[in-house]
């Protein structure tokens, strides 16, 4: 049988046009660093940005032993060689110490370059489950020193008012012993209050929405009080899909961090805060094992140039009862951080970009389309 001149075209199947490089990168569900021959890092993935608490910005271009302090015996490695440690201990250098699997290997046809890939360890998830029973413990004499402070104090002085209420005095002097219990009485209930936060368990109404109209009314409430003599710049992808959160949650997390990134920059000469948001394609993080990993391409950053947070208590500051501030109750970003998970995301802490600034970073979800 003859075919007319071209007509087994018709009969194949059209291409598909497949995901871009960049897009199947951004989808590892493995942490990835690319190194040019000079050492330095050309690229990063979102699944290393997590892991290691650096943002691929700040990164690329710096040399690999500024973020990442490789396992003990990589130094003995043969130059032009792989290299693969199993069950390894290294350490981001903004970040803390991790068991991983380590891997290295060359780029085939072009010299110097590398790929180091980055496999949390077995191990790893059970060092994990020493480290929450560790932050356990710590929240729990944390709540007990600040409840035995916090609680004591008011208390003694109710109990000195109550004391010259019933030697008796003159009507004035009780009015005012009356309002100084009453309002140490509603300090200490309002600080339940804020502990009983943490306890509610009941779902958020989480629906599709657009939060530009929410990052607005944020800013302008910070503006009106708390932030009033700060200037708030906006660093905003118009672009960004409908989120899935719920409006007053996202709405607390956004003025806690707004009012967290204010008081940071009480005595500062020239306060600033960022709000930036931007789509983060192929962002995706863990949510345990055996599970699928969980999309989280939608990134709200709340930055200021402010000092950050002391050293000694970065990599704790989502814990509660942790707090740099000497008036601080640590209930603030703990409470940040539930509520954002309870939203299905993330949120991260880092100080980042040249100046230094310090950087709240949300992930959350997108609606379905």
């Amino acid at each position: 049988m003859a075919f007319p001149r071209g007509g087994l075209r018709r009969f194949r199947p059209q291409a598909v046009e497949g995901p871009s490089f960049a897009e199947l990168f951004g989808a590892l569900p493995v942490a990835v660093l690319v190194l040019d021959p000079d050492g330095r890092i050309a690229h990063a993935n979102p699944a290393c940005e997590v892991l290691l608490n650096h943002s691929e910005t700040s990164m690329v271009g710096q040399p690999y032993d500024a973020v990442l302090l490789p396992p003990e015996d990589y130094a003995g490695r043969q130059e032009g060689r792989g290299f693969a440690a199993f069950d390894a201990e290294i350490e981001a250098v903004r970040g803390t110490r991790l068991r991983v699997d380590f891997l290295e290997t060359q780029v085939p046809d072009h010299p110097g370059w590398r790929i180091v890939t980055l496999h949390h360890a077995p191990q790893a998830r059970r060092l994990a489950h020493g480290l929450d029973r560790t932050a356990g413990a710590r929240a729990a004499i944390g709540a007990a020193a600040m409840l035995g402070h916090e609680i004591k104090n008011p208390l003694s002085g109710i109990r000195g008012a109550a004391q010259l209420l019933q030697s008796g005095g003159d009507p004035e002097s009780n009015e005012e012993l009356t309002r100084l219990i009453t309002t140490e009485v509603d300090r200490i209930a309002a600080l339940i209050d804020r502990m009983q936060d943490f306890t509610d368990t009941r779902p958020l109404d989480l629906a599709p929405t657009n939060i530009y109209p929410l990052l607005d009314h944020a800013r302008r409430v910070a503006l009106a009080g708390f932030a009033r003599s700060i200037a708030i710049e906006e660093w905003f992808d118009p672009s960004l899909p409908p989120v899935l959160v719920d409006r007053d949650a996202f709405l607390q997390v956004l003025l806690n961090l707004l009012k967290n990134a204010a008081e940071a920059l009480k005595d500062h000469a020239h306060p600033r805060i960022i709000l930036s948001t931007a789509f983060r394609h192929g962002m995706s993080v863990s949510v345990g094992a055996g599970q699928p990993r969980r999309p989280l391409p939608i990134e709200i950053c709340v930055m200021d140039n402010g000092p950050g947070a002391p050293a000694d208590i970065a990599e704790h500051l989502f814990e509660p009862f942790v707090s740099g501030k000497p008036e601080g109750k640590g209930l603030g970003l703990p409470l940040v951080e539930k509520l954002v998970r309870d939203m299905g995301g993330i949120v991260q802490y880092a100080r980042e970009r040249e100046p230094e600034v310090t950087v709240f970073r949300i992930l959350l979800p997108r609606a379905s389309a």
